[in-house]
């Protein structure tokens, strides 16, 4: 399937930083800060770092993600995994990804000061795109998980470099943790012109959906795979441009979606809905882009007008202007 693929640039608007750690890495810098792991060699830290099947619930799948901070103990490991994160971006065939990270999620282990944690990831980026040839933007990501405390100390590190962060992301513990708690900080993140996206609609029904987009200003939402359930959300989201990020194997292993077969993403492109394929996290979930296109292939039965719109959709959807949209387009 991948020469269907090759006619438009290739990307990826939904895939965590932070949640893209070689296991490689992760035993490297333990080695280096003296860190304990639970398994003394990759194949044994494979299943700590690696979703082996499917987990139970989204915090669950969330704890994989641990190990992969619990090593980042000065700047310059943040700027690594910054850095090799642009490596695995280019070597996966895209063209174009945004990279969301949570700097209090990366910091708050070994104490790093949360501003320079984002300093860090913007060098590692930027050293990275010298070196590679794939266009990046960032999104800082407030982890709700933590509160609204800790959501404002991050929000506050993302805005001290907002030159270099071009969107804000809401992800985490959406069930005890709703948006209406996050107004402020995206009203905040709004008036510094920062592009929105937002977890939203995974672990939650349409009515998170809806909470995302009136309260926060979503113009995108990661997942929103609940939106399905109800149709005039659907409807307002193609009235208003919302954009959809869908992530398969992460919604799988996540247990958001019992079987790939009957994932909405179907339901969303037949509404005329502007939706994307994305892969979330893949260093955790052992995927990439084009895999994400060959199990939209095999479960889904989608092909080349399929794939075509797919990918159409995430260059409309994409935080790129409109020359940087021409310029990706004329580059292929």
């Amino acid at each position: 399937m991948s020469h269907v693929i090759q006619s438009l640039p290739l990307l990826d608007l939904h895939r965590h930083l932070d949640g893209n750690i070689r296991a490689t890495t992760i035993m490297s810098l333990a080695e280096k800060n003296g860190i304990k792991l639970p398994a003394n060699n990759i194949e044994e830290l494979l299943p700590h770092v690696q979703i082996q099947e499917s987990e139970p619930d989204l915090l669950a799948f969330l704890a994989k993600l641990d190990w992969g901070v619990k090593v980042l103990a000065t700047l310059d490991d943040v700027k690594r995994v910054a850095y090799e994160n642009v490596e695995d971006a280019f070597k996966a065939g895209l063209h174009y990804a945004e990279l969301r990270f949570s700097p209090f999620y990366m910091a708050m282990t070994h104490n790093l000061p949360v501003a320079d944690v984002v300093a860090a990831v913007i060098d590692g980026i930027t050293l990275g795109q010298k070196d590679y040839p794939v266009k990046i933007k960032l999104l800082g990501i407030l982890s709700r998980t933590f509160g609204v405390e800790h959501c404002n100390t991050e929000l506050e590190a993302i805005l001290t470099h907002r030159h270099h962060i071009t969107g804000l992301d809401l992800a985490g513990d959406e069930t005890n943790y709703p948006c209406e708690l996050f107004v402020d900080l995206f009203k905040k993140a709004r008036d510094h012109d920062m592009r929105i996206t937002v977890h939203a609609g995974e672990a939650q029904g349409p009515d998170s959906v809806w909470q995302a987009i009136k309260l926060l200003g979503a113009e995108r939402i990661g997942h929103g795979v609940n939106s399905y359930q109800d149709q005039d959300l659907l409807d307002y989201m193609v009235k208003y441009n919302i954009g959809l990020e869908s992530c398969l194997t992460s919604n799988y292993q996540t247990g958001t979606v019992a079987d790939l077969s009957q994932h909405p993403i179907k339901t969303f492109l037949a509404n005329g809905n502007l939706v994307c394929l994305n892969t979330d996290d893949p260093a955790v979930e052992n995927t990439e882009i084009k895999q994400e296109f060959e199990l939209a292939h095999s479960m889904l039965g989608f092909g080349k007008d399929e794939f075509t719109k797919l990918q159409q959709n995430a260059i409309e959807m994409s935080f790129l202007s409109s020359s940087e949209k021409k310029a990706l387009l004329n580059s292929i």
